[in-house]
């Protein structure tokens, strides 16, 4: 028997993602919601089974216990891959799906682009065009040197592809270590005192969990070599944000490409601003023209074996926060 559950689209963009829903499943009632404010009555007065769901307004203010208390939602089908907004849930009355993956390939390349303007010295080179002077500069390759990458889910492995294309040295850290392609070590997270200073690059893409709170913190910083540059794509909380502002500012770091914060957007006052050697974005390394028409379509996809009643993919375990 083929389940006919009513679904809800809660985006910022809710007509694309609607017509995608209603493309590949015309027989289901599909309905939308636009904003924060709304969801909790929408959920209510419709009582919807399924719902599709994208962090467009950031975590705060966004209506967790709406979704994860009502009596009616079967399923979340998260838009992006974190799910931290969501605290925990009870998984005997809901599960959660995420789309991860989904952004794994832009956020690589963000990486590799970072790595590229740090090694190639662009910020060097345009302060002296901006200042129409010809100076003796030289370009470092990144081939022979060595990444370490916190994390190696489907973004960590996408980074790691590349640093191995461009002959690096990888070097992986994660809660559960196995052999995986393209890593040269493979270490649990218990090893990370020993491998910070082993690094020319660090790539910060793990979720943030109470294990990640802080894992990247002011001992951590302390021990990287001072030619190092760190990469955060993960989640602001992660890194500690105080004592990386001040290793890159006095020097004990070479740079910093940070696209996420403790508080977003980043107060006005943060001393990050300020730093040349920094390079900061708004939380935008995930975001490209029609990744949420993809998530859309992993979630139809994810949509046709929950009517079936097939196992669905990327279900999130709430102990462990993927």
């Amino acid at each position: 028997m083929t389940r006919t559950p009513t679904v809800l689209l809660h985006t910022d963009n809710p007509a694309d993602a609607r017509d995608k829903v209603v493309a590949a499943h015309p027989d289901l009632t599909v309905l939308t919601c636009d904003s924060y404010a709304a969801l909790p009555d929408t959920i209510a007065r419709h009582r919807p089974e399924v719902i599709y769901s994208v962090r467009f307004g950031g975590t705060s203010g966004f209506p967790r216990d709406a979704i994860v208390e009502s009596e009616t939602v079967k399923w979340l089908s998260i838009g992006g891959s974190g799910t931290d907004h969501l605290a925990t849930w009870d998984s005997a009355r809901l599960t959660v799906t995420n789309a991860a993956g989904v952004a794994a390939d832009m956020m690589a390349e963000y990486t590799l682009g970072a790595m590229l303007h740090f090694s190639l010295d662009i910020a060097g080179f345009k302060k002296a065009q901006k200042a129409r002077e010809w100076v003796s500069g030289k370009v470092t390759p990144i081939a022979g040197q060595s990444v370490l990458i916190l994390g190696m889910g489907q973004t960590g492995q996408a980074v790691a592809k590349r640093c191995r294309a461009m002959g690096m040295r990888v070097l992986g850290a994660r809660a559960r270590p196995a052999p995986m392609d393209n890593v040269d070590e493979i270490h649990g997270i218990d090893a990370l005192p020993d491998l910070w200073s082993k690094a020319d690059y660090i790539v910060i893409c793990v979720p943030l969990l109470p294990s990640t709170q802080g894992l990247v913190d002011a001992a951590a910083i302390a021990s990287m070599q001072s030619d190092a540059v760190v990469i955060d794509i993960s989640r602001g909380g992660v890194t500690d944000q105080s004592a990386l502002a001040a290793a890159l500012s006095n020097g004990a770091l070479k740079g910093a490409a940070l696209d996420v914060f403790e508080t977003e957007p980043l107060p006005k006052d943060s001393p990050l601003w300020a730093l040349e050697n920094v390079i900061l974005t708004p939380h935008c390394s995930s975001v490209y023209d029609g990744w949420e028409l993809k998530s859309v379509g992993m979630f139809c996809e994810n949509l046709t074996r929950y009517r079936q009643g097939h196992t669905l993919t990327n279900i999130v375990n709430p102990a462990r926060g993927y």
